[in-house]
């Protein structure tokens, strides 16, 4: 089952790599993600390929994908969908709305307002929606990348920490190095990659390849780490809002899906410390003047006793 993980990693990752150059790990963070049936929250600076990475693994993993640009006009039914009456059937029929889909690119998600935003919300924690009273299930899988720009803040209305928890990681694209940005103007000398990019794999192949993960196995001393880092944070003297339990459980759920797509069947420590940054940096909160998350979650993680047992298949 491990082989299997890596091999499912390897080709989407190479294929992505058609058009997107030097971010395997990001690529591998999406993925686990996607496997452990949660979402990303992707914050960067325009122009870093955030659009077409999203679009990239919808081509690999052949199935559907959708965008929609957040704005302050944006209302909840523009998501959702909307029963409109047509005159030819002389009844209501329903419009469906972005969401319908498997790969949902929710581009600026922090200018719409939080009317609209909570509108997201049961979509992605409940898979379903609600339309005049209708309850309707959402394709599987459903995976929401949400973006958000950093640097701009004029006309936005920041995501409050109970919509933060609902992502299972927050990730940064960051900027290419020079040997990678001479690769990358090289690649659309002539057109863009995109346009030509084939799927690799099948809606099947994906579905087995979640059900693997989860099945990853997990030594009793795991669950104990786990916690550990939970408590740490709600005890630390510079948080002031700690890890959840379900940012627990998502570290749980990642640590699988990582160690699926490492090419094993089994959880190791290491596995919890690759997730960690990316998975909890955005659930904590922290006291005043105190400005990077990622730094305090990786100090939080050193100080914690790392389980010594065997970790076999």
């Amino acid at each position: 089952m491990g082989s299997e993980g890596k091999i499912f990693n390897d080709k989407i990752t190479e294929n992505i790599g058609k058009v997107i150059v030097g971010k395997e790990t990001v690529i591998k963070y999406l993925l686990t993600a996607l496997l452990a049936d949660g979402h990303i929250l992707m914050e960067d600076v325009p122009g870093t390929g955030k659009t077409k990475l999203a679009k990239s693994l919808a081509r690999s993993l052949s199935v559907g994908f959708s965008r929609v640009q957040f704005t302050p006009d944006l209302l909840p039914s523009d998501i959702t969908g909307i029963n409109v009456f047509d005159r030819k059937e002389n009844d209501f029929v329903l419009r469906k709305g972005p969401v319908f889909t498997n790969i949902l690119l929710a581009d600026e998600i922090n200018r719409a307002t939080p009317r609209t935003q909570s509108g997201l919300l049961e979509c992605m924690e409940e898979r379903q929606v609600t339309i005049d009273g209708e309850t309707m299930k959402l394709d599987v899988p459903f995976f929401v990348v949400a973006t958000q720009n950093p640097i701009e803040s004029a006309g936005t209305f920041p995501l409050p920490e109970a919509e933060l928890d609902r992502f299972i990681m927050k990730l940064t694209v960051g900027l290419p190095g020079k040997d990678e940005e001479v690769d990358i103007l090289n690649k659309y000398m002539e057109k863009d990659p995109l346009d030509t990019l084939e799927s690799v794999t099948t809606a099947e192949e994906l579905k087995n390849a979640r059900e693997a993960a989860m099945k990853v196995k997990m030594h009793e001393s795991i669950p104990g780490y786990i916690a550990d880092i939970s408590q740490a944070s709600r005890n630390h003297p510079e948080i002031s809002l700690g890890i959840s339990t379900r940012g627990s459980i998502a570290l749980m759920r990642c640590a699988k899906a990582y160690a699926y797509l490492s090419g094993r069947d089994y959880v190791v420590p290491d596995d919890i410390k690759a997730v960690a940054v990316p998975v909890l940096a955005h659930r904590i909160k922290l006291g005043i003047g105190i400005g990077n998350p990622d730094k305090v979650i990786k100090g939080l993680i050193a100080g914690i006793k790392v389980p010594t047992e065997v970790f076999t298949a």
